[in-house]
C-alpha cells in the first residue's frame, strides 16, 4: 500500500534517516515509537508530503488515501460550529445534500418527470452512502471525544486548542482515510476519551500509524512496533509489550555473541603475543593475525535503562497531616465543578487525580496552590508543609536566555555543578548539552528542566498538572523512579495510565462535584471500578 525506499532526510548539517525503509500493508495498525527529536513526527510529514526526502522515495497505491493529525491543527480557526467542520468530513454527502434541496426547490414550479428522476438518482446516492446517517455519526465520535450535546452547535472558534484539535481528530476519523496518521493523539484526551478511541481504533478497518508515549494506548490498538533508532526504521510484528520483549531478547542474543566474540579475540590476541617472536611458531601467528584482520565484530549495544540514583532530598518533614480541604465551591458562570467538596491529604500520600476533562482536577491543584480563587474554600496546611507546582503554563517562567545548567544552578543552592550535571544528565541533558540555552530547547526539553526544578526545590508538597506531556518513555520512566524514591507527598493530574500506575498509592476522582478517594493502587482501582460497572 505504502513504500518507504532508501529515504535519506537531513535537518540543517544532522541526518535524521538514511537509506531507510518501510513497507505498510493495508490492515498495519502501527506505533512508531523512539526518543523525541529522532524523526517521528518528521516521518509522518514526510509520508503526508508536507516534507521533501533528501533522496528515496514514498511511494503508495491510488487507493492509499491519507488523513494527517498534525499538532499544526493546533492553530485551526473557524467560525463554523463544531458539528459543521466534523461534517467535512463527508464531502460527498453534503454535496448530495445540496444538490437536492436545489431540485426540490425546482419542483416547487417545474412538475416535469426528469426532475423526479434526478431526485431519485440522488437520493438513492445518498442512501447508498448512508448519507442520511452522517449527522448521527459525527455526532457520536464528537462526544465520544468529550463534547456535550450542547457543544456541538458552539462555533469551533470558543474553543481552545486542545479541544480544536478533537474536533480535528473527529473530522480524519469521519473521513476513515486507508491510512490515517495520528501524532501524539492522547495529549489533547483526557482519561475516558483515551479509552472511547481505543475502542474506536480497535474496530478501525484501515491501516494508521501512530505516534504515541502512552504505553498502555499503543498495546491495547497497535498491531506492529516501528522503532525509530540511529536514523533507521526497525519493525516488530506486535504491539509495544511484544516489541519489549522481543527487543530485550535480541538484545541479549547479541551481548552473547558479543561476549564470546570478545573472549575468543582476547585468546587468540595472548597467542599472538605469546609466540610473535618464535620461529617454530611464526606461521600459527600469521594466520592468526589474518583471522583477526578478517573477522566481522559483532557490535557491544547498551542496553541499559536510565536509573535515578540521587536522592531528591526534601528541606524537612512536613507533619503527619499535609492538609484538610473542606467546603471547596467553585462555578464558572453556569458550569458547577465543585460542591462542598471536602478531602484529606496525608504524608507519604502519592495522589493521582483522574478523569474525564471538565470535571475540575486542574482547577482544584491551582485553588490548593492559592493561583486561583475558590468561591468559598477551607484549606488548612499542616505542621512545615513546602510546596511546589509544576504546570505547562510555567514552562514560560523559565528564563529563555539562561542555559540549562545555569537555570538549576538557580533553584539547586548549594549543590555543585557535578550534582547538577548528575541532574541535568537523569533528565537526558548530556555532557555540553547543559550549555544549551533555554530558548532553543523544544516543548519536551523545557518540561524537562522545569521538572528538575521543582524536584530541586526540596519541597515536600508536590503538585504536578500533567507532568508527562511532551515527554518520550525514558523521561516518564525517570520522572516515575524520581517519585517512587521522593520522601514527600504529592498531587498529579494524569492521563499516562503506565505512569500513573508506578507512582500512584491513592487514587483521586471528582463525581458529583465530590472529591472521590480510592485508597489503592491504579490497578486495584481499575478492577474495583470494572465489578462496581458490571454490578
Amino acid at each position: 500500500m505504502l513504500t518507504i525506499n532508501a529515504l535519506t532526510y537531513h535537518v540543517g548539517a544532522r541526518a535524521l534517516y538514511e537509506n531507510s525503509s518501510l513497507f505498510i500493508k493495508p490492515k498495519d495498525k502501527i506505533g512508531l515509537i523512539g526518543l523525541n527529536g529522532t524523526g517521528k513526527s518528521t516521518l509522518l510529514k514526510l509520508i503526508a508530503g508536507k516534507l521533501t526526502p533528501d533522496s528515496g522515495n514514498i511511494s503508495r497505491t491510488k487507493e492509499c488515501t491519507l488523513g494527517f493529525l498534525d499538532q499544526d491543527l493546533l492553530s485551526f480557526r473557524s467560525q463554523d460550529s463544531i458539528r459543521q467542520v466534523a461534517m467535512q468530513a463527508f464531502e460527498e454527502v453534503l454535496e448530495l445534500e445540496q444538490k437536492i434541496e436545489e431540485v426540490l426547490k425546482q419542483m416547487e414550479t417545474n412538475y416535469e418527470d426528469s426532475l423526479v428522476d434526478t431526485l431519485s438518482t440522488l437520493q438513492e446516492r445518498l442512501d447508498h452512502l448512508d448519507g442520511y446517517e452522517a449527522q448521527a455519526k459525527a455526532d457520536a465520535v464528537l462526544e465520544g471525544m468529550g463534547f456535550t450535546t450542547k457543544d456541538l452547535d458552539r462555533p469551533l472558534e470558543e474553543f481552545s486548542g486542545g479541544w480544536r484539535m478533537r474536533v480535528m481528530l473527529a473530522k480524519l476519523l469521519l473521513q476513515k482515510p486507508a491510512l490515517l496518521m495520528l501524532d501524539e493523539p492522547t495529549n489533547h484526551l483526557d482519561l475516558t476519551s483515551i479509552q472511547w478511541l481505543e475502542k474506536y481504533l480497535q474496530s478501525y478497518e484501515n491501516a494508521f500509524i501512530v505516534v504515541s508515549h502512552d504505553r498502555c494506548f499503543l498495546d491495547n490498538v497497535i498491531n506492529k512496533t516501528v522503532e525509530v533508532l540511529n536514523k533507521q526504521l526497525y519493525p516488530y510484528a506486535g504491539n509495544f509489550s511484544f516489541y519489549q520483549a522481543e527487543k530485550a531478547e535480541k538484545a541479549e542474543i547479541q551481548e552473547n555473541a558479543y561476549k564470546n566474540q570478545q573472549k575468543k579475540i582476547g585468546q587468540t590476541e595472548d597467542f599472538i603475543e605469546r609466540f610473535r617472536y618464535k620461529s617454530t611458531k611464526a606461521k600459527q601467528v600469521q594466520s592468526r593475525i589474518k583471522m583477526l584482520d578478517k573477522i566481522e565484530r559483532v557490535e557491544s549495544i547498551n542496553t541499559s535503562v536510565p536509573t535515578v540514583n540521587f536522592n531528591f532530598s526534601t528541606k524537612q518533614a512536613s507533619g503527619k497531616i499535609v492538609a484538610k480541604l473542606s467546603q471547596i465551591n467553585k462555578s464558572y458562570d453556569t458550569l458547577e465543578l465543585l460542591q462542598q467538596a471536602s478531602a484529606t491529604i496525608e504524608r507519604g500520600d502519592k495522589i493521582a487525580l483522574i478523569g474525564a476533562n471538565g470535571k475540575g482536577k486542574s482547577t482544584l491543584l491551582r485553588i490548593i496552590t492559592g493561583d486561583e480563587p475558590a468561591d468559598t474554600a477551607n484549606i488548612d496546611f499542616g505542621h512545615q508543609v513546602n510546596m511546589a507546582f509544576y504546570a505547562q503554563h510555567q514552562l514560560e517562567s523559565l528564563n529563555l536566555e539562561n542555559e540549562i545548567l545555569k537555570e538549576l544552578q538557580e533553584v539547586g543552592v548549594g549543590r555543585s555543578e557535578t550534582e547538577l550535571r548528575k541532574i541535568a544528565g537523569m533528565f537526558l541533558f548530556s555532557k555540553d548539552e547543559v550549555y544549551k540555552k533555554i530558548k532553543v530547547l523544544s516543548g519536551g526539553e523545557k518540561s524537562r528542566v522545569a521538572l528538575a526544578k521543582v524536584l530541586l526545590s526540596e519541597a515536600n508538597f508536590l503538585l504536578l498538572d500533567e507532568p508527562t506531556n511532551h515527554l518520550d518513555m525514558v523521561s516518564i520512566d525517570i520522572l516515575a523512579q524520581t517519585l517512587q524514591q521522593y520522601k514527600g507527598t504529592c498531587v498529579i493530574v494524569s492521563h499516562d495510565r503506565h505512569f500513573v500506575a508506578q507512582v500512584a498509592n491513592k487514587i483521586w476522582y471528582i463525581e458529583n462535584k465530590q472529591i472521590k478517594e480510592y485508597p489503592g493502587s491504579y490497578e486495584a482501582y481499575e478492577y474495583w471500578k470494572q465489578h462496581e460497572k458490571q454490578a
